[in-house]
């Protein structure tokens, strides 16, 4: 028999571009040598430009779906994209935290790349209290990082390295704040941990808007910890990953790139 490959369990929305969502993680999960178990959370209707409409699935259908995969197959990581509401995330929370040791990836998906709102503020609320707490690495884009820290008593905005702060402080691990959204001339992507900045790595600016680029990243690091990479291996290796499937990225429709998250494979028919 062949060896048992590490499981990942995704929770996320659909998205029938195979940009973003429960498709992006299928993928990149599969190519970087895991496999996927994907929960939908909820169903979308969007194309490569954003998304027009979305429907929550029932709390208990979630539940179901998660549960039943939970009960037959081992899991090695969890990765959290869209979660849809605010029952969605209370279903989710209570099942994770039956697996304390197992590493959760949390995307926080609060808008899309045109900026529909996806979350509301007791969505976001729900997942500070019941998701936060529980969450291994966190990987907000800076918008994402601010609104999930945002306070009234802040007189100014505060700085990236504040919000991370805020975010241990509500219970993540570890935070990577990825820096696409800011006016700096490459990307800067930081690791914040309980010690303070682990890693910085900077990135190329890549013409052009990328749809999916978040949910990759953070699947990535769930695919390699789920492997048994230490939290520093992971978040490097996954922006290597992430970086070259944006690179590498194609334009179906009349919006945004996709990442072609298996670069890898069509690297190796091109040099055969």
């Amino acid at each position: 028999m062949s060896p048992q490959l590490p499981t990942v369990l995704s929770f996320a929305a659909t998205d029938p571009t195979g940009g973003a969502g429960s498709q992006a993680d299928l993928l990149t999960i599969a190519s970087l040598g895991c496999h996927a178990l994907t929960v939908v959370t909820a169903v979308t209707v969007q194309d490569t430009v954003g998304v027009d409409d979305f429907l929550p699935l029932d709390a208990t259908w979630i539940a179901d779906q998660a549960r039943g995969v939970l009960e037959d197959v081992p899991v090695a990581a969890f990765k959290l994209g869209m979660l849809g509401s605010v029952e969605a995330v209370t279903a989710i929370a209570e099942i994770v935290s039956d697996y304390p040791d197992v590493p959760l990836i949390l995307d926080p998906v609060l808008a899309s790349g045109r900026g529909d709102e996806l979350a509301d503020e007791d969505l976001i609320a729900a997942m500070q209290d019941l998701i936060l707490p529980q969450t291994t690495l966190i990987t907000p884009n800076s918008m994402e990082a601010r609104r999930l820290t945002e306070d009234d008593e802040d007189v100014d905005e505060p700085d990236l390295e504040e919000c991370a702060n805020r975010l241990l402080d509500l219970g993540c691990e570890y935070v990577l704040i990825t820096g696409s959204h800011e006016q700096t001339p490459k990307v800067i992507n930081t690791l914040y941990g309980p010690e303070g900045v682990l890693q910085i790595l900077e990135w190329d600016r890549l013409p052009g808007g990328y749809h999916g680029s978040g949910c990759t990243l953070a699947a990535a690091v769930a695919a390699l910890l789920a492997q048994g990479l230490g939290i520093n291996d992971a978040v490097k290796s996954a922006q290597e990953y992430t970086w070259e499937a944006l690179r590498a990225g194609y334009r179906i429709g009349m919006g945004q790139h996709i990442p072609d998250r298996l670069f890898w494979a069509r690297d190796g028919a091109d040099e055969s």
